[in-house]
């Protein structure tokens, strides 16, 4: 599981460190200023990502995306959501 944005890797830094310190842990960030990846996902916006989330196959085929700014606020539904996609995958 990572973390995918367009920022650069010391503007991610920051948010690592901060999520570190309000959740106790964080997750590794992935850079994407080009937003080739986040294309590549079907997740790119005019020149910014959309917020959401997304998963790849061991094949690197997007299986599953959601768009949505509320996400984090949803956070159990998000958990359950990605779940039920990830064990449609076995």
């Amino acid at each position: 599981m990572y973390i995918l944005s367009k920022d650069l890797p010391e503007e991610q830094l920051q948010l690592y460190k901060e999520l570190e310190s309000i959740y106790g842990k964080s997750l590794p960030f992935v850079s994407d200023p080009d937003l080739k990846l986040i294309d590549f996902m079907d997740m790119k916006n005019g020149d910014v990502a959309y917020r959401g989330y997304a998963m790849l196959d061991q094949d690197g085929k997007v299986v599953f995306k959601s768009v949505n700014d509320h996400w984090g606020e949803q956070i159990d539904k998000t958990v359950e959501e990605i779940k039920n996609e990830y064990n449609k995958l076995k």
